[in-house]
């Protein structure tokens, strides 16, 4: 239970039926990966997205590691990707020896400049990765555009974008793979999982070997093989069947959670737009042709502003506010395993002023209304 007094940045929100559904796993004797429950939210996945297969994972960290495999990657390959992302979009690929390029972001959306990625492509590029920041969809025609010309692959991180669309297709569909999270910090959760989402028919085999320890034992369950064995690389990428229990229960509910976290989000927005119009901060923006999926509520901060000061603000109050990520490309583990093309000016700037709000299904609009309240108040006395 949440103490009225503090207002934590993330609450996990429960259906009702996640309980219920582990104890029928664990009634039916059903624990291990890919049980009834697994494959209940394959089809939920498949028939939502129309992915050629979708492939539970024990995170989206895992399902990135997977593309990885899949996509064949070697040392010396390179990767476009953002600075502005978590450790794991880079990682994924540094892991199997491939060069994380990080290209600046734009100013809008906070998404890979997608008038910047050709620039950065050499003979050794070998993929792109789109990162939609805040579950709102990069510029994927221009970015498939790019990569068609350069016969690279594109894999969308949509950890934050479950449920939303760039021009009517839903994030993680539009490229060759996609990923999503299922972390407690997301929208639909089950503590730690994520998903990978296969666009290519002529790639699923080998997933699902991939994701079977390198075995065909997927197709051994469908009685394709009178026995399974070691065909390619792989690891232990699949998630037991009490998170997939949990997550089931989630996805049954995932449009009405989207709409709760979007009708929170417009609250914020609605609440801070005398904030922007006085030159205090500026506001997220949604591309016409972008539907976002109410993940995050951030706030750019106008650059003489104190952000630890405003943070240390917060949490006197007991309101948990926090920045987000310190740029791959400054990062120790960025300066030794990839490199910047450019100077990333944009992400920089935006690393050094973005406040994340709080947010969560059940947030009140009374508590809304009290970090709002507090935000003007520290930005009228530091102003």
């Amino acid at each position: 239970m949440i103490d009225n007094r503090r207002i934590p940045f993330n609450w996990p929100y429960m259906t009702g039926k996640e309980l219920y559904y582990i104890a029928e796993a664990h009634f039916h004797g059903s624990l291990a990966g890919d049980g009834p429950f697994t494959r209940k939210c394959h089809d939920w996945l498949e028939n939502r997205t129309g992915s050629a297969r979708a492939l539970l994972t024990h995170s989206c960290t895992a399902a990135l590691e997977m593309a990885a495999l899949l996509l064949d990657m070697r040392p010396g390959d390179e990767v476009i990707m953002p600075s502005y992302t978590f450790v794991s979009t880079a990682n994924a690929f540094a892991l199997r020896g491939a060069v994380p390029v990080f290209v600046d972001i734009r100013e809008d959306t906070l998404n890979l400049d997608e008038g910047l990625i050709e620039a950065a492509v050499t003979e050794r590029t070998r993929a792109i990765v789109t990162v939609h920041y805040a579950g709102v969809g990069c510029e994927m025609d221009a970015i498939m555009g790019i990569a068609s010309r350069h016969r690279l692959q594109v894999v969308e991180d949509a950890a934050q974008g479950m449920m939303a669309s760039y021009r009517g297709r839903l994030l993680g569909t539009i490229g060759h793979l996609g990923v999503y999270s299922f972390h407690e910090t997301k929208n639909v959760i089950c503590g730690e999982g994520g998903c990978l989402l296969v666009n290519l028919p002529e790639l699923v085999a080998r997933a699902e070997i991939i994701r079977e320890k390198g075995t065909d034992r997927s197709r051994f369950f469908r009685g394709e093989v009178d026995k399974y064995t070691w065909q390619d690389l792989g690891s232990s990428f699949l998630p037991g069947e009490l998170v997939a229990a949990f997550l089931a229960a989630q996805l049954e509910e995932a449009d009405r959670i989207t709409s709760l976290r979007l009708e929170a989000w417009q609250f914020y927005h609605d609440l801070l737009a005398p904030l922007e119009s006085g030159g205090l901060l500026r506001r997220p923006v949604i591309p016409s042709h972008c539907t976002h999926n109410g993940h995050m509520y951030y706030i750019l901060l106008n650059p003489h502003f104190d952000r630890t000061e405003l943070l240390q603000g917060f949490l006197s109050q007991d309101i948990w506010a926090v920045s987000h990520y310190v740029p791959l490309h400054s990062s120790p583990a960025g300066l030794r395993y990839g490199r910047p093309h450019g100077d990333l000016a944009v992400t920089d700037s935006v690393a050094s002023r973005l406040v994340r709000l709080p947010l969560w299904v059940g947030i009140s609009s009374q508590q809304q209304e009290r970090v709002v309240h507090l935000l003007a108040d520290m930005l009228g006395k530091q102003s």
